[in-house]
């Protein structure tokens, strides 16, 4: 009888541990898991390789230096060079581009979104139909290209071209100068974001070029690499 109770307690202690290893690996996959879906932008990424989306917030302590453009708009320095390039390009060919839209703060972005909330609820949707919304049109703060000071909201001078006609050239050249469309129209299922022609966004001329001929998006390239 003892011998009978001593290896039911050994069986026991067997089934205890064996359920104490599923459990640890089930925490340990939920935790990775949970780390790739809510993790923060890869800080360690090459810069202008920087992933943000809904899924990766800008890195902690991220810091940039900024240049103010003629009218008033700031952007990451280090794309200055890139950007005037591609508007005096498209200036010669008869192209008026304006940045309507650059560096954003936290502060901003949060604003912006808030704002478009109200004008859903000012519709007659609900607080979280608003909200819902509004996302899908305005990027939630920490989570918006605009905060790295990489990405620019490009329109026409419309005194001397159309909207129209800045896209398709944007669109036909932008690669050739390292910004890439950065929300294409078939591709929302994968950035999260709907189709934007107007918002572009600097990755470098050799991979802007690959991203424009392979008719990528920017998350497709890096799960390449």
């Amino acid at each position: 009888m003892k011998k009978s109770k001593k290896i039911f307690k050994i069986q026991r202690l067997m089934l205890w541990i064996f359920i104490l290893s599923i459990v640890m690996l089930s925490y340990s996959g939920i935790k990775r898991t949970l780390s790739t879906v809510l993790g923060s932008a890869n800080a360690d990424q090459e810069w202008n390789l920087i992933l943000v989306n809904q899924d990766n917030y800008i890195p902690d302590n991220y810091v940039i230096e900024l240049t103010e453009l003629s009218n008033g708009e700031c952007i990451d320095s280090r794309i200055y060079p890139f950007l005037q390039d591609m508007f005096d390009h498209a200036r010669e060919e008869g192209i008026y581009p304006i940045v309507r839209a650059g560096f954003r703060t936290h502060q901003v972005q949060s604003e912006l979104l808030e704002k478009k909330i109200e004008a859903y609820k000012t519709e007659g949707y609900s607080d979280r139909e608003a909200y819902n919304l509004a996302k899908e049109v305005v990027a939630l703060p920490d989570t918006s290209e605009h905060q790295l000071g990489l990405a620019v909201d490009i329109n026409a001078d419309k005194s001397q071209s159309t909207n129209e006609e800045v896209y398709e050239w944007l669109a036909q050249n932008a690669h050739n100068f390292g910004f890439i469309l950065r929300y294409p129209p078939d591709k929302k299922e994968i950035t999260g974001t709907m189709y934007e022609p107007w918002h572009y966004r600097y990755v470098g001329k050799e991979v802007a070029t690959k991203i424009h001929e392979q008719k990528i998006c920017l998350e497709q390239y890096l799960q390449m690499l």
